[in-house]
């Protein structure tokens, strides 16, 4: 490979990760920023709770994904979760070699983003909770039960793979050229509006982070800025791994799930007929 093509792809693969960096920054600003506002904010409201609710916190979640895939999507497609990008990997060809370097991207990408959340609501968050306790770690990363109802991290990791199966199931059904995808550039907004259904439906048992970046860089984020127990849940026990594992095993199978059920029987494009130009599209 000559010295021109090699820096060629190595700045291709730069400006893919700064696209993977700041399109997962964008959804820890708006999806951590407004968990703070209703849990922080909230609680120093009166009435109480007077700055949000679940509804609020799911929609939020949705636009940031919206609007981060929107930032990264023509540089590097905008997987923004590394759920995705190792299921694209696993069953859409996209080169192994660029796993590692995405989600370290979208990883790092979730730490700064939860960071600057962090420092934006610190005023709110000490009031709130002076501790720094279970009270508000759920602001960065998940819990079983949201940290109060009775589930287990085996019944949050079933959820977290149901979750995530669901979403990369929908993302490959609407992302795929051959099936009804969106046209006029809404597939972020569609991709969105799955992450909203999802919150509104599972997001019960484990918070949905259905992304492993989403879930480990503000957990990071939150330790190192006084949440001791960040890398546990309410029980005491070690948690961390599966806002991790699950969306993982889920990625795989939802994306299994639309290669084998959907994706083999969908059509291909006729080739155009002997003779004729290709007749143009509408």
């Amino acid at each position: 490979m000559t010295a021109p093509k090699r820096n060629r792809e190595r700045s291709v693969l730069l400006g893919e990760l700064c696209a993977e960096f700041v399109g997962t920054m964008v959804l820890i600003l708006f999806g951590c920023g407004v968990v703070a506002q209703v849990v922080a904010g909230g609680a120093l409201t009166k009435p109480p709770g007077g700055l949000g609710d679940h509804d609020s916190i799911s929609w939020a979640w949705g636009l940031g994904v919206t609007l981060g895939v929107y930032v990264g999507a023509r540089l590097s497609g905008a997987h923004i979760n590394p759920a995705v990008t190792v299921s694209l990997a696993a069953f859409k060809d996209f080169p192994w070699a660029k796993v590692v370097p995405y989600v370290v991207a979208q990883t790092l990408g979730a730490f700064v983003g939860a960071l600057l959340v962090r420092w934006n609501y610190t005023e709110a968050l000490g009031h709130a909770d002076p501790g720094h306790t279970f009270k508000t770690q759920y602001v960065f990363s998940t819990l079983p039960g949201n940290g109060v109802l009775p589930v287990s991290e085996w019944g949050a990791l079933r959820d977290q793979i149901i979750g995530t199966a669901i979403l990369v199931l929908l993302i490959f059904a609407v992302t795929d050229v051959l099936n009804s995808a969106p046209r006029a550039n809404l597939g972020p907004f569609i991709t969105g509006l799955i992450v909203v259904a999802i919150g509104m439906a599972w997001g019960a048992d484990a918070g949905y982070a259905i992304n492993p970046a989403r879930d480990f860089g503000p957990r990071l984020a939150s330790y190192i800025t006084g949440y001791d127990t960040a890398w546990r849940d309410q029980y005491g026990n070690f948690y961390f791994w599966v806002p991790i594992v699950g969306p993982l095993v889920g990625g795989l199978i939802g994306a299994a799930l639309y290669k084998v059920l959907i994706s083999r029987y969908l059509p291909m494009p006729a080739p155009p007929e002997p003779g004729r130009a290709p007749a143009p599209e509408g």
